[in-house]
């Protein structure tokens, strides 16, 4: 390889170790991205259930709703749901619904004799193999309620990593105290979202609290004591939970995969159908079988997406859950996958670089092919097979990004010379420029020529009071957002941008192309400067005031530097001269100065005389105007208007005249033009002597 295969083979290693990083980093990006990917899995191969299983879905669906009445309903009546269904031989009934508040639907009767629904619901509960449900919320209490449940543990502290519940919505004491088990309802951390990952267990402080699924199977079972298996090797993670004889492998924090079928309508039996008077007739269906008892109905908001992509019942979520426990089939994505991941695509990575670089892009996009099939391939096996979750989306977006990476790099070293152009110029003048220069690759040689130059400098007011009053954070978002507007103002007048410089902005015309009166179109950005900063000022806390001093003439233009680091410059007594007039601005009390070869220049812009000032490292006195707008302010009558009351100060001014007079009336005629012109004739008072010494005392 030569310089330049070396030079590629670090470049497509740095990419494979930044995108390695990244995988690392694990941002929620790559994290939606793979869960995305697996839920696109499951779409296409749904989990698979050969027999009928013992679960049961006692639906409050809107014909129940339709049937017995708007939610929510008496105690009583799920006093009548409990005993039937502990009558027809449930082996657990399990409420996926909350009782956190008293029944309000007792009638006054039984409240009289010390009774209510609640006690009526809580000896039903009692009665049978009964399982209320609490939630995590974060704007309730932290729940004193105890587990029914003992636990047994393995390993050092197992626990480490299992969610905290925090504040949970929690059933009624005279309830919970009723219930056979106790489980927490809440289908994942986040309480929200896609239904893809469901924790087994809970901390409650010292205690831990089993989920909905894991009770309701407990309780089935009529086992006592859970046996939560930690890490052998001291990592204070979770690898199993053993319920009775069924063991649930688990992820580190006590979580796993659900992974869904469609399930069958037969699963549902609507509440209507138990509160009727042939409720036994369901007895087949009930009778040894765990029976959830949730809603589906809209109105209850108990609706959550699945991995399927539909939207299902919350309650089903459970029996899913109850599904992979009973057959023991769950997906698998242990601790060593990630890396696993990351090193199929560092490997996949090199491959991809190495047949850029000796074969070119066109057998490189082959290879990439085929390595992104095989990893896909690879996945898809692990998912139906052995169920193990592997991520391809991270390698395949890697190796698409690889791939462009590197077919950018070749095609950059072989067009380096335009390259170089763009990098140099792209951010300083117009496109249509840009393009011409590009055409041209002589323009980027060191050395200059003397053109004849519009050079503008703009400066921010008082800058040093503004920085001591802002933070540096502050101050920094202020000056881009401002150079911005004025940089565009710039660019868009077809000017070059020399530099920023502090609070500061150079900027030239004509060249490095020739540009078609220049002078007039520094002008004219000068003007779209002033309405830019007019509309930052509106939405500013704090406003913001520049100084734009302008100049033309001859100036030495070309690169300045050495070989390897350069730039376009231009240097002279005009860039000198455009420097001195932009500081004179607050003397002036204007904020746009020309010189005499400026306004001669543009005639058609509205222009006044303001006589002549002293500027540093100049014999004599330099002649400038203030340019107050554009063509069409310079044929409107309240500007000549203007013009002819200037030149009668001027004349006033050069013969030492009472000039009061003529500057009241300047005056009166700017408030028609311009407001900002007040401070302008203010400050004429305190410069009588530039404007006798003024060798031009007409009005443009």
């Amino acid at each position: 390889m030569g310089r330049r295969g070396w030079l590629a083979l670090l470049f497509g290693l740095t990419v494979i170790v930044g995108l390695t990083l990244l995988r690392a980093a694990d941002p929620y990006p790559v994290q939606v991205a793979r869960e995305t990917t697996f839920d696109l899995f499951q779409q296409l191969r749904p989990r698979e259930v050969q027999a009928d299983l013992p679960i049961r879905i006692v639906d409050i669906d809107e014909t129940s709703l339709a049937h017995i009445g708007q939610w929510p309903w008496p105690r009583s009546t799920m006093a009548d749901l409990s005993n039937r269904l502990t009558e027809l031989g449930a082996t657990a009934v399990v409420f996926d619904l909350l009782f956190s508040e008293p029944d309000r639907l007792s009638p006054m009767a039984t409240i009289s004799r010390g009774e209510n629904y609640d006690t009526t619901f809580a000896s039903a509960l009692s009665l049978g193999p009964t399982v209320l449900s609490l939630s995590q919320s974060g704007r309730a209490a932290v729940t004193d309620l105890a587990p029914k449940s003992g636990l047994a543990m393995t390993g050092e502290d197992p626990l480490a990593q299992v969610p905290q519940l925090g504040g949970a919505a929690q059933p009624l004491p005279v309830l919970s105290e009723a219930a056979r088990g106790l489980g927490v309802a809440s289908l994942d951390r986040e309480g929200a979202g896609v239904a893809r990952r469901l924790p087994m267990l809970w901390r409650n402080g010292d205690s831990v609290l089993p989920s909905l699924s894991v009770e309701a199977l407990r309780v089935a079972l009529g086992v006592s004591t859970l046996v939560v298996i930690g890490n052998n090797a001291g990592a204070g993670t979770v690898e199993q939970l053993r319920i009775g004889d069924f063991a649930v492998p688990t992820g580190p924090s006590g979580d796993i995969w659900l992974y869904f079928r469609h399930l069958p309508q037969d699963i549902y039996l609507p509440a209507r159908d138990l509160l009727a008077d042939g409720y036994r007739d369901l007895a087949p269906q009930i009778a040894g079988h765990i029976v959830l008892i949730g809603a589906s109905a809209s109105g209850l908001f108990d609706i959550r997406a699945s991995a399927l992509g539909t939207a299902v019942p919350g309650v089903s979520i459970h029996a899913q859950a109850l599904e992979q426990m009973l057959t023991g089939v769950f997906l698998d994505r242990a601790d060593w996958v990630g890396g696993l991941e990351m090193a199929l695509f560092a490997l996949a990575g090199l491959l991809i670089v190495l047949a850029v670089i000796f074969t070119g892009p066109i057998v490189g996009l082959v290879v990439s092919l085929t390595i992104a099939g095989l990893l896909l391939a690879t996945s898809w096996w692990a998912f139906s097979q052995p169920r193990l979750l592997i991520d391809p989306s991270f390698a395949l977006l890697g190796a698409l990004l690889l791939y462009a990476a590197m077919a950018f790099f070749r095609f950059a070293v072989t067009d380096a010379d335009r390259r170089r152009i763009r990098r140099a110029f792209a951010h300083y003048v117009e496109p249509s420029l840009l393009t011409r220069i590009e055409a041209d690759a002589r323009l980027l040689e060191l050395g200059g020529d003397l053109r004849d130059l519009t050079v503008m400098f703009s400066d921010v007011r008082n800058f040093s009071a503004l920085a001591e009053r802002t933070t540096p954070a502050g101050l920094v978002d202020i000056l881009n957002r401002l150079f911005a507007a004025l940089g565009q103002a710039i660019v868009n007048e077809k000017g070059t941008i020399d530099k920023f410089m502090g609070d500061a902005v150079m900027a030239f015309w004509n060249a490095p192309v020739d540009v078609d009166r220049h002078a007039e179109r520094a002008c004219l950005a000068a003007l779209a400067m002033r309405e830019a900063l007019h509309r930052l000022n509106a939405s500013a806390e704090e406003p913001i005031a520049i100084g734009i001093g302008i100049a033309t003439g001859p100036a030495l233009v070309g690169n300045v530097g050495f070989e390897r680091r350069f730039d376009y410059s231009c240097i002279g007594d005009t860039v000198n001269i455009a420097s001195r007039i932009e500081g004179a601005c607050r003397a002036v009390a204007h904020d746009i100065l020309v010189t005499q070869e400026t306004a001669a220049a543009v005639p058609d812009l509205a222009l006044l005389p303001a006589g002549a000032i002293e500027l540093k490292g100049k014999s004599g006195r330099e002649p400038i105007y203030i340019l107050v707008g554009d063509a069409s302010m310079r044929r409107s009558p309240s500007f000549a208007a203007l013009a002819a009351a200037h030149a009668q100060l001027l004349s006033d001014l050069a013969s030492c005249n009472d000039y009061q007079r003529a500057l009241d009336n300047c005056r009166r005629e700017a408030l028609a033009v311009d407001a900002r012109l007040g401070p302008f004739y203010d400050a004429c008072l305190m410069r009588a002597e530039d404007f006798r010494e003024a060798t031009t005392p007409a009005a443009s």
